[in-house]
């Protein structure tokens, strides 16, 4: 270089970015950070006082839960002296009607007829035993014997009558237990529970 900036020699000046920058530099940082704990201590103490903003948290979700519905009333099942049954015997067991009949007749039901089962039905049923009746009955004296003899077939005719014929199957047994069949009507009589009260949240936006 020339003139009067003119360097001589072979030392040469070290070139230093100016300190009083660094140092704003650092006090901006600072003063950004002092800002941010300031109002963070601040919301913590809102927390505090006010127990959290609850009425926040639950804008921010809404309960997804099912519109409840009315329990519908359950139909009144036939008491057992309402029932007339007729007992059939379709097994090659003798006397296995009358024994039935007479256990019935102890639950209260009301027996009709007491015999061997009809030609279309002797020695073929392979189960328990089978209900026939007019179609009226599927809905209620039909259930109110299925408790007593579980496994049953229902079958509907087109008698015009009440009463409900009992055939007797090779798999039966016995009836149910007094307490069995109390409870399977219980069960049966006893409403829907309502809907439950906990539902799961979704979180909105």
């Amino acid at each position: 270089m020339g003139g009067k900036y003119r360097i001589t020699g072979d030392t040469y000046p070290r070139m230093r970015r100016p300190r009083h920058r660094r140092r704003i530099v650092l006090a901006g940082v600072s003063a950004v950070v002092a800002l941010g704990l300031a109002g963070w201590g601040t919301l913590q103490l809102i927390d505090v006082f006010t127990g959290g903003d609850k009425s926040a948290s639950a804008a921010g979700h809404s309960r997804d839960c099912p519109t409840p519905k009315a329990v519908a009333p359950v139909k009144a099942l036939p008491k057992p002296a309402g029932i007339k049954v007729n007992v059939y015997n379709a097994t090659t067991r003798s006397g296995l009607a009358k024994t039935a009949a007479e256990e019935l007749k102890k639950r209260g039901f009301t027996i009709g007829e007491v015999g061997n089962a009809p030609k279309e039905y002797d020695k073929k049923v392979p189960g328990p035993g089978v209900l026939l009746g007019a179609p009226t009955a599927a809905d209620g004296s039909f259930t109110v014997l299925g408790t007593q003899l579980p496994g049953t077939v229902q079958k509907t005719d087109t008698r015009r009558t009440a009463e409900v014929d009992l055939i007797l199957g090779a798999k039966f047994k016995a009836f149910s237990t007094p307490a069995e069949a109390t409870a399977a009507m219980t069960a049966l009589t006893k409403p829907s529970p309502a809907p439950s009260d906990s539902c799961s949240t979704t979180k909105s936006g």
